[in-house]
């Protein structure tokens, strides 16, 4: 099993010296850093990169700018998805959102989890989980999803949040206020 296999499988994996891996993300940055270079008004040339970058897209889709991701090819977004500003998905594995997903600023979705042996970490081994968005979602701001969630359909997910278990179906869910 080569090093991509073992990231989308869930196993440890050499995300930081593996060739292959490398130049996959260096792919997805530069295509990243091109799509945040665009004038906000250039809808088709920014529709092109994320087509382009992602491994499915619906039709109807706005990911305002900047955005970055580290492969895009493990991302997929239903239909008329919204993400505003500042949205960060770490694909180390699948990330997938269905239709009618709103994610306000400052959000971040990441596979990617290290391990907590110091010996293999600093090997530069990691492992990824993928993340699982239901249909008609609402993220607020400044929320953090970790690795191996799924968050369920009609589901609301309060500002400031830090999602690291499975949220059902039709729930508001959210921190507590300080």
């Amino acid at each position: 099993m080569d090093e991509k296999e073992k990231m989308l499988s869930g196993e440890l994996y050499d995300a930081n010296y593996n060739e292959d891996l490398i130049k996959d993300r260096y792919i997805a940055k530069d295509k990243c850093y091109e799509y945040n270079q665009l004038k906000p008004s250039n809808s088709v040339e920014k529709s092109k990169i994320i087509k382009f970058l992602f491994g499915k897209t619906g039709d109807k889709f706005i990911i305002e700018q900047p955005f970055m991701c580290d492969y895009g090819y493990n991302i997929e977004i239903g239909e008329n998805f919204y993400a505003n500003h500042n949205l960060i998905i770490l694909d180390g594995n699948k990330v997938t959102f269905g239709d009618n997903v709103f994610i306000a600023p400052n959000c971040a979705f990441y596979t990617a989890g290290h391990p907590l042996d110091v010996k293999r970490r600093n090997q530069g081994l990691e492992y990824a989980k993928p993340i699982k968005v239901g249909n008609n979602v609402w993220i607020g701001g400044n929320v953090v999803v970790l690795p191996g969630v799924t968050i369920g359909d009609n589901s609301v997910i309060g500002a400031g949040s830090i999602v690291n278990k499975d949220i059902p179906s039709n729930v508001v869910a959210c921190r507590k206020s300080l």
